[in-house]
Order: structure tokens, then C-alpha cells, then sequence
């Protein structure tokens, strides 16, 4: 008896790993931007994405560290996008313009739990560290001190911003003649 032969298989999907990832690394900031990390689930990610959740696991390991890879990625952005001399205006207009990322930032203020503030934390190293470096003082300490003046006041107003009045380049304005007066002493 012979048989028929079987059709062939259409070829396999070619898979593309940094693509996925990249999925799913934009759905995240989607997600923890509209919902926050408490009311973002990995299905809800890996559905925006057009995966599985198992892919999710297996590029990120769990929330956590998808939380902190989508988050620090853009909120760390301004550091590099420019010359340090520029970093003031690219920080406040990310983090107060609503088409450049703000909802990331406020994303991560409002993460409770070892997320957001592991998050919190390295952001926080970082920004600290750029802005004692555009501090006007030859001190360390008094540069320092300086740097996490203004990250508490920026992170203040970050909270606030929803019953600030005023546009955003009014507000980036001041916030700037504020900061630049700060760091120069």
C-alpha cells in the first residue's frame, strides 16, 4: 500500500529574538506609563507585545527586572542624549513635556515596592552624580549636597505636576533659572 505523500510543513516562522524583546520592552513602557507597575501584569505585556508570556520570562526573568530595563533605558536617556552643559533642559523637558516620556518618569515615582525603588535608587545615583558634576564648586561635599537638592526638588515637583498650572515651557523656565541658580551657588 503506498500513501500519499505529506504536505510539507510551511517553513518555520523565522524568529527574531532582538525584535521580541524590543516587543516587549515598548509594550512595558506602554503599560507601567498608562497603569503603573502595580496595575501592569506580564500577560497584559506579553499581549500588547504579540507573544507569549513564557518569552517574557525567558529575555526578563520576572516584572522586576522588565520594570527596571523599560524604565532606566528612557529615564536615563537625557544623560547621553546630549552635552552636560544641555543636561538641566533635556531632563526637565522629558520630564515635564507629555510627548517626550513624562508619564515614565511619574511611573516610577509612584512604584511602590523593591521595583520601584531599585529603580528609583539607580536613577537617582545617576542624576545625582551628573548634576554634582555641573555644580559650581571645587567642594565634593557642597556639590553633592547640591546634586541631591535639586533631585529632591525635581522629584517633588514630578509628584506635584498635576496641580501645577501653567504650560510646560513656562514651568521647565522657571524650574531652570531655579536649578542653574542651585548648582552655581
Amino acid at each position: 500500500m503506498t500513501t500519499a505523500p505529506r504536505p510539507r510543513d510551511p517553513a518555520p516562522r523565522p524568529r527574531d529574538s532582538a525584535a521580541t524583546r524590543a516587543a516587549l520592552l515598548a509594550a512595558a513602557r506602554e503599560l507601567f506609563a498608562e497603569r503603573g507597575y502595580d496595575g501592569t501584569t506580564v500577560r497584559g505585556v506579553a499581549d500588547r507585545a504579540g507573544v507569549n508570556q513564557a518569552l517574557l520570562f525567558r529575555y526578563f526573568g520576572n516584572k522586576e527586572a522588565l520594570f527596571a530595563e523599560a524604565v532606566s533605558e528612557q529615564a536615563l536617556a537625557p544623560l547621553v542624549e546630549g552635552p552636560p552643559e544641555t543636561l538641566l533642559e533635556r531632563m526637565l523637558t522629558t520630564m515635564f513635556d507629555d510627548t517626550r516620556g513624562s508619564a515614565m518618569f511619574f511611573a516610577v515615582l509612584s512604584s511602590e515596592g523593591r521595583a520601584g525603588e531599585a529603580v528609583r535608587t539607580e536613577l537617582g545615583a545617576a542624576y545625582r552624580s551628573a548634576f554634582a558634576a555641573l555644580a559650581a564648586t571645587d567642594d565634593p561635599v557642597d556639590a553633592d549636597l547640591r546634586a541631591t537638592l535639586l533631585l529632591a526638588w525635581l522629584l517633588g515637583l514630578g509628584q506635584a505636576r498635576p496641580e501645577i498650572a501653567g504650560g510646560e515651557k513656562a514651568l521647565v523656565a522657571h524650574v531652570l533659572r531655579g536649578a542653574r541658580a542651585l548648582l552655581s551657588g
